[in-house]
């Protein structure tokens, strides 16, 4: 056994020779304890743009903010001038820079207002003077007259607008249009140019019916009007109901009449037999009625709740477009002139509910006539309910059809309170 001062110098000796191993040691792990959290930190990767329950995907987006007076970039190469002399004139040099928020052109000025409803390129007369009449922008005391004079559907010297609407009575005879190309009569069945059957006489009845004939509809002489025709405008109809399943396009001579007509106060209601967007005949529609009032600042809009079709109609319990056929319940959309509807479209197929026959007390009319058929039911949509064609219950049949009553109540009586407007 060593002594213990031969270990204890021994100890030390070997402790100092590793002294430097000591201090890299040393110097090391200081560095591990400093950088090692910043290089983990950095490593963590970030969670994924796709979050999963284990069934589906699903994308989660984070939107970037707005980039707030963000400065122009300013040059890399600023020139270097020698300062003037004494009494030169000086040559200021300026530098401007686009800035990235500004790069692109402004948009166009909007059109003036005597451009708004043109033909080809021509303000239609007298549609926009200086004279405005204040209850319907752009109205003029002429078109005014034209208007209260065409708009007269109340038998003789007409009833009071004072009165409740179940309480006025009116006359007039309807027409289905027929416009170039497409299936025009999808809803009815035609026989010498008169409709005998189908989805307008059948509402046409029923409001006359349910109203005591205080709204005679004359649903018997329903007629077919080409939508080029002269008697447009000399007929006087309320509106002319358009309807159909495929794509048309009408002619110059149709765009000019339609634009006539509804700028003189008649309207056009729409009604696709293919229910939902983007349908052939939706689609079409859509286009064609952009062509009758082009106006740039104006598009098919959805009529708000509180609009007078439901806040006033003649069924007060209709609050909202019923869902159609297969359960379509897209909004009721209008084109205006004036301020009131023009072009008002119905995309839930309505027309093909109203092939199915109703009677005053509000049940489905399952009447046969001699040969067997149903005097006034589509048999194909009635026998087949639940099968191909959904929603075709007695309760959603009279919905279509109070609904369409409060449509045709409105486009009666929707000029009544500008022609009765006491400063004109």
């Amino acid at each position: 056994m060593l002594p213990r001062r031969t270990f204890d110098v021994g100890l030390i000796d070997r402790i100092n020779r590793s002294r430097f191993f000591s201090i890299s040691l040393g110097f090391h792990l200081l560095l591990v304890l400093l950088l090692g959290g910043t290089v983990l930190y950095k490593a963590i990767q970030e969670p994924s743009d796709f979050e999963s329950d284990g069934t589906e995907f699903v994308k989660t987006t984070v939107q970037a903010p707005r980039p707030q007076n963000i400065p122009a970039p300013q040059p890399s190469f600023i020139p270097q001038v020698a300062p003037p002399q004494p009494g030169t004139p000086i040559n200021p040099i300026i530098m401007i820079a686009l800035d990235p928020l500004e790069f692109y052109p402004q948009p166009p000025a909007r059109p003036a207002m005597d451009r708004i409803l043109h033909g080809r390129g021509n303000p239609i007369p007298s549609l926009v003077s200086s004279k405005e009449v204040p209850q319907a922008p752009g109205m003029t005391r002429a078109d005014l007259a034209a208007l209260t004079e065409f708009t007269d559907w109340k038998p003789g010297n007409g009833t009071s607008a004072d009165r409740g609407l179940r309480e006025q009575e009116f006359e007039f005879v309807a027409f289905l249009g027929k416009y170039q190309g497409g299936n025009w009569n999808s809803t009815v069945q035609v026989r010498n140019n008169e409709v005998i059957r189908g989805s307008l006489p059948n509402l046409l009845y029923y409001m006359s019916k349910t109203s005591a004939n205080k709204i005679k509809t004359n649903e018997r002489a329903v007629r077919v009007i080409s939508l080029d025709s002269d008697e447009l405008i000399a007929a006087r109809p309320p509106f002319v109901f358009i309807t159909g399943t495929r794509d048309f396009t009408l002619t110059a001579k149709e765009v000019e009449n339609l634009r006539k007509y509804v700028r003189l106060g008649g309207a056009i209601w729409g009604d696709s037999s293919v229910p939902g967007k983007r349908s052939r005949f939706d689609i079409a529609f859509r286009r064609e009625m952009k062509r009758v009032i082009p106006d740039v600042d104006k598009d098919f809009e959805p009529l708000p709740s509180n609009h007078p079709i439901y806040a006033r109609g003649y069924y007060p319990n209709i609050k909202q477009a019923p869902a159609g056929m297969n359960y379509y319940s897209e909004p009721v959309y209008a084109l205006k002139i004036f301020g009131e509807v023009a072009i008002l479209y119905t995309a839930n197929d309505y027309g093909d509910m109203m092939q199915v026959g109703l009677s005053p007390d509000g049940e489905v009319d399952l009447g046969r006539d001699q040969s067997g058929s149903y005097v006034a039911t589509n048999a194909s949509i009635w026998d087949n309910r639940d099968i191909y064609m959904n929603n075709v219950t007695e309760s959603s049949v009279k919905q279509s059809y109070e609904f369409g009553t409060n449509i045709v109540i409105h486009l009666l009586t929707r000029w009544e309170k500008i022609k009765s407007a006491t400063r004109l």
